[in-house]
């Protein structure tokens, strides 16, 4: 089987990120593919790079499954000139009708790309937790959700939102900040499910990405200094290091559905083997 991870980054946020520490998206996600899949073969792009070609339509057609990385672009942003570059992308891969998954940014591209429309949160950045996220009467029973709670917790980090789902698609989970925490649809042959969190996180990486934040994050009334951030990232790194740490668990309010690799990646797991192995057996 051979997949494709686009991640959208631009060579100037990709520096960014490691500069501080943190595993680039396309990386994350391939780690999160290893564990399912350990003799796939992966290609990764980042269409950002105008260096970069794009797949052909061939090529798209020859992948078993495509999956998009999270990113820190903003389609609300109508002055960034390579969004109609990842937008032709992304409407390519539903011509080819290839199984797709998309993780935050992934979600929101496909969505716009099929019909829908991403606009700024009007409640704001939603960053480190996504609370309380529930699934719709049609995630609970959309077999993106099986083995999965009907309320739960993940971790996050954006600020734009999926405004309008494509007319085709079904949201599948939503929380009082987000509406859209995830959502499914049809096109042909393909199916595309995505959600606006990020499994592909754990409590190190997300340290690592809100440290790039962090004049953000104070001015925005996440922390009150220097200090309190400080503070909240070290627990974070250092829970990511004593897993078992029961006080820093409960300081931070992390319990299973965040910190279980097998529950928080349950999802992703799901979209291998109902939409990506079904696609293949019946070919």
């Amino acid at each position: 089987m051979r997949f494709l991870i686009i991640d959208g980054h631009s060579s100037a946020s990709r520096e960014r990120l490691t500069a501080v520490g943190m595993t680039l998206a396309s990386e994350l996600h391939v780690r999160m593919l290893r564990r399912f899949e350990p003799t796939a073969a992966i290609d990764v792009i980042f269409p950002a790079d105008s260096d970069v070609g794009i797949p052909s339509a061939d090529d798209l057609e020859a992948c078993a499954g495509i999956i998009w990385t999270g990113c820190d672009k903003s389609l609300a942003d109508a002055d960034d000139p390579d969004l109609e570059r990842q937008l032709d992308l992304a409407q390519g891969i539903l011509r080819a009708e290839t199984p797709s998954w998309g993780t935050c940014w992934g979600l929101q591209i496909m969505a716009v790309a099929a019909g829908g429309e991403v606009q700024h949160n009007p409640n704001g950045r939603e960053i480190g937790l996504a609370r309380k996220i529930r699934l719709t009467p049609e995630g609970r029973s959309h077999p993106m959700y099986a083995g999965k709670r009907e309320v739960f917790d993940a971790f996050a980090s954006h600020c734009d939102i999926v405004t309008r789902v494509p007319s085709q698609a079904l949201v599948l989970a939503g929380n009082e900040h987000t509406h859209v925490q995830a959502m499914a649809f049809r096109y042909g042959k393909g199916a595309f499910w995505g959600v606006q969190y990020h499994p592909d996180y754990n409590s190190r990486e997300v340290a690592r990405l809100m440290v790039t934040r962090e004049k953000l994050l104070i001015s925005e009334g996440f922390f009150s200094d220097g200090q309190d951030f400080e503070t909240h990232i070290r627990h974070l790194e250092s829970l990511a290091e004593n897993p078992d740490n029961k006080s820093l668990r409960w300081q931070l309010g992390i319990d299973e559905d965040v910190f279980s690799l097998d529950i928080r990646q349950r999802e992703f797991r799901n979209w291998l083997t109902e939409v990506v192995a079904r696609r293949l057996r019946a070919s």
